[in-house]
């Protein structure tokens, strides 16, 4: 029921940040919501395909679809009377990339697939979704950036799985890793949380 829960949270989150991401390019409220849907929906849908599932997500339980409707629609209006579109974006990206991480790498586990495809598949459902969203809206995706975005993703269901591994039993395991991704992130957005510069490819001056 938690990560049930936790799932339209991030649908929502996800949601929001399309819109706010479409309203950079002046789109109408039909393409708005519409790239709201795919970027809430986009990364569950590829996992599902991927592993091949009998239907995908939302097709099978239709209150995430509706979940991303309604929440596009209600920040296509509710975004127009905030000031910091901008901040309000990363932390809800930053909220939607923890919580569809989580959510995707405990939903691998449970249908018995190996932990290392549960990360894979975890990492690759909160990002991917992003990554939709920012090139549908013209925009540098944000993985591809040199702050910390995939690497929270990746360490939150690493951890996910070994608190699985090792404390089944504790009700409370998606929310410490929900939490220790969205911590990477704000400190990535708010404190220059990067790489160092030996791990970056750094082309050379001609």
């Amino acid at each position: 029921m938690l990560l049930y829960i936790l799932g339209m949270i991030g649908i929502a989150a996800f949601a929001i940040t399309g819109v706010i991401s479409a309203g950079r390019r002046n789109m109408d409220i039909f393409s708005i919501v519409l790239l709201g849907m795919v970027a809430s929906l986009g990364g569950g849908t590829i996992r599902d395909v991927v592993l091949r599932m009998d239907s995908v997500y939302w097709v099978e339980d239709t209150s995430y679809l509706w979940v991303a409707i309604l929440s596009s629609v209600f920040a296509f209006f509710g975004v127009r009377v905030i000031e910091n579109r901008q901040q309000v974006f990363h932390y809800a990206d930053s909220f939607g990339l923890a919580l569809f991480t989580v959510v995707a790498t405990e939903r691998v586990l449970s249908l018995g697939f190996s932990p290392i495809i549960a990360i894979t598949m975890g990492v690759i459902t909160g990002v991917a979704g992003g990554i939709i969203r920012d090139l549908l809206s013209d925009r540098a995706p944000l993985v591809l950036g040199k702050e910390f975005y995939a690497t929270p993703a990746f360490l939150g269901a690493m951890l996910m799985v070994l608190l699985e591994q090792n404390l089944a039993w504790h009700e409370y395991n998606s929310i410490y890793a929900t939490f220790l991704i969205f911590i990477l992130r704000i400190l990535a957005i708010h404190k220059g949380l990067y790489y160092p510069s030996w791990l970056l490819f750094k082309k050379r001056d001609s």
